[in-house]
């Protein structure tokens, strides 16, 4: 990680240095260094647009997949959604078949820090400006860190459910003497620190930029009220979970797109919908038309979506039918959620209203509200037009019974949008790993039939659920230790 730190030290500044009558534009100013930087308001503005442009690609000249792809087979790899197309990579298949080693390029986690480090310079030098810019406020000030913090947060939460325990850098490396050797971070403290960013943030951050394609493009006060729940999910704190649940929908600022053709452009394509709370705006290309749609396509939609998860209605299939299916993958179980064209720029959804109602109805089924849990569920269906052949039959005092349902439902809402990873193992360890069936269950769906049993042997461990720390990582730094089932 030091390696990285350093070798984008310098392309930062040139992020920075970006024209700001444009968001996300990258044009450079020649000749800026950080000593004549950071002086303006304006100067700062462009700092956090860096912050974001690195959220779509990586810098000129570095040769990585960008951050979304990343995040998209952190997500997707090895859970059941996602089969593997004609040009599937050895590494690729190796991670669905649970046989991933620390040589695995997969595994990098650079495109995390670069961003992690963008977030950091701004949190380090932001408020410096406030001495040579008589103009810039405190307020202007405080929502430039909100937004630092929450897409920081949001990276770390990431990483720390990819691989578990991680480096933790909250300052910026920017020279030479900024360099550090970090041992991991434990994933609880990790935790710990995103809930105390995102509570300082949520004071900072706006309510609205007066846009409302900055509204969904930029981090809000609802962000990290979207980005906390999510993570006091994880954390098994159901009350505070709903808590941050309440406040997004107690505004009144989002809804859900009704059903209908027009639902997948509004929410997806053309994107800023009332149904987004925060998306990455694709002002570049994004990466998704060569891993899905292309003839080379890497990945593909799986065989099982059409058994388990889309299932056609056996009653009137060309009249009632859920409108999500057709809008995510082909009969020919293409991938094409992300578009179909090239160059595409369908706008990912980081978090949308439903994640919410979904977020809100798994906390509420694990602390004895599955009246209230199973009502949100039947509202999303009813907004989608959800078939009768999905819909189950729950007791709403059956607990387990109920999170296998809003599982389920998940896995209809956010195919292919890097979550159903974590939601599986989400699941699964909750309470002690008193879920590993869901795991079990997993491996022997997905796994090669020849390497079936030896995944689901390395599954009964929770240490394989986390992926090994990149080789050259453990080269370039002599405080990190590898995760311990990759050291067997």
């Amino acid at each position: 990680m030091k390696n990285i730190l350093y070798s984008t030290c310098l392309l930062m500044m040139l992020v920075m240095s970006s024209s700001c009558n444009k968001w996300l534009d990258l044009k450079p100013r020649d000749g800026i260094t950080r000593q004549e930087f950071w002086k303006t308001k304006e100067d700062v503005l462009a700092a956090v647009s860096g912050c974001y442009t690195s959220l779509l690609a990586p810098p000129p000249g570095i040769g990585d997949k960008s951050l979304l792809e990343y995040m998209f087979m952190y997500g997707e790899l090895r859970a059941d959604m996602i089969a593997g197309g004609p040009s599937i990579t050895t590494e690729e298949t190796d991670i669905i078949n649970v046989n991933i080693t620390q040589d695995n390029t997969t595994a990098r986690w650079a495109a995390f820090y670069r961003t992690i480090n963008y977030c950091n310079t701004v949190l380090d030098f932001a408020p410096g400006v406030k001495a040579t810019d008589p103009t810039f406020t405190d307020a202007a000030l405080n929502g430039y860190v909100a937004e630092a913090l929450t897409l920081r947060s949001l990276m770390y939460f990431y990483l720390l459910r990819t691989f578990r325990d991680v480096p933790l850098k909250l300052t910026a490396t920017v020279k030479d003497t900024d360099l550090q050797d970090l041992p991991k971070t434990k994933q609880a403290d990790i935790l710990k620190q995103i809930v105390a960013d995102l509570k300082k943030a949520e004071q900072g951050a706006v309510t609205t930029y007066g846009s409302t394609r900055f509204d969904k493009g930029r981090v809000t006060k609802f962000t990290v009220n979207a980005l906390l729940a999510d993570v006091y999910l994880w954390m098994e704190d159901y009350p505070n979970c709903i808590t941050e649940c309440n406040k997004i929908i107690s505004s009144q600022r989002f809804a859900l797109v009704g059903a209908g053709s027009g639902w997948y452009n509004n929410v997806f394509f053309k994107g800023s919908s009332i149904e987004t709370i925060f998306e990455f705006d694709q002002a570049i290309e994004n990466p998704f038309y060569n891993l899905f749609v292309n003839s080379r396509r890497r990945f593909i939609g799986s065989p099982f979506l059409s058994t388990e998860i889309f299932i056609p209605d056996d009653v009137d299939p060309d009249n009632n039918y859920d409108i999500r299916p057709g809008s995510y993958y082909s009969s020919a179980f293409t991938i094409q959620k992300y578009g179909t064209e090239n160059p595409s720029y369908v706008k990912w959804q980081a978090y949308r209203y439903s994640d919410i109602m979904m977020i809100k109805a798994e906390a509420l089924a694990l602390t004895g509200g599955g009246v209230e849990a199973l009502a949100l569920v039947d509202e999303l269906r009813s907004r989608r037009n959800a078939v009768d052949a999905t819909k189950a039959t729950v007791d709403p005092s059956e607990t387990e019974a109920l999170c296998d349902y809003i599982l389920a439902e998940r896995a209809r809402e956010f195919a292919f949008e890097g979550k159903r990873w974590f939601d599986l193992l989400r699941h699964a360890k909750r309470n002690n790993y008193s879920r590993i069936d869901i795991l079990l269950d997993l491996a022997a769906k997905t796994v090669s039939p020849t390497l079936q049993q030896s995944a689901i042997t390395k599954f009964r461990d929770p240490n394989s659920h986390y992926l090994p720390i990149y080789q050259s990582e453990l080269f370039t730094d002599p405080n990190l230790v590898q995760n311990p089932f990759y050291t067997k």
